[in-house]
């Protein structure tokens, strides 16, 4: 079963409410396209401070490696440590970005694929809006009622005692 998080965005101007249809769906785990090509995959998503702090972050680590002499293997390693921790992390990233965009993050649902985790949360989604408003009730709190004594009690205390 793969996790998702639902995101709704903010309506635009002439809606009151935003469309379902613009709703976004994002996986949770490990992005392969991200791995492979994480430049390209920033931008696909159009995540641009993403984009700018990952080039910043690779040109000063590149640049770091190349001042202290460090061989082409160990830049090598790093870069690919670099796209690793991208592909593990994109879901992380694109979520961080509809956060800043001020993207309501409607909760979490679990399904097969994409189509059965959209149809569970938009029969879910539905019931929940169809309910009329209920009108807010007070109940009593709940009434503590001490167990029946039992002859074989297990503890330090065999018999409640009263107090003085």
């Amino acid at each position: 079963m793969t996790v998702y998080t639902v995101h709704e965005p903010r309506p635009r101007k002439s809606e009151t409410a935003t469309d379902a249809d613009r709703f976004v769906f994002v996986r949770d785990g490990f992005y392969v396209w991200a791995f492979l090509l994480g430049p390209v995959w920033i931008l696909w998503h159009r995540l641009w401070l993403v984009l700018l702090a990952y080039l910043a972050g690779t040109v000063a680590l590149q640049a770091g490696l190349w001042a202290l002499g460090a061989s082409g293997t160990v830049k090598l390693a790093v870069g690919l440590l670099i796209s690793l921790l991208i592909g593990f992390e994109a879901a992380t990233l694109r979520r961080w970005t509809f956060t800043r965009r001020k993207w309501k993050n409607l909760g979490v649902v679990v399904g097969e694929d994409l189509e059965a985790a959209e149809r569970r949360f938009f029969d879910a989604w539905v019931m929940r809006n169809d309910l009329p408003p209920q009108p807010a009730t007070v109940s009593p709190p709940p009434v503590m009622r001490m167990p029946a004594a039992s002859p074989e009690v297990i503890g330090l205390f065999p018999e409640p005692e009263t107090r003085r």
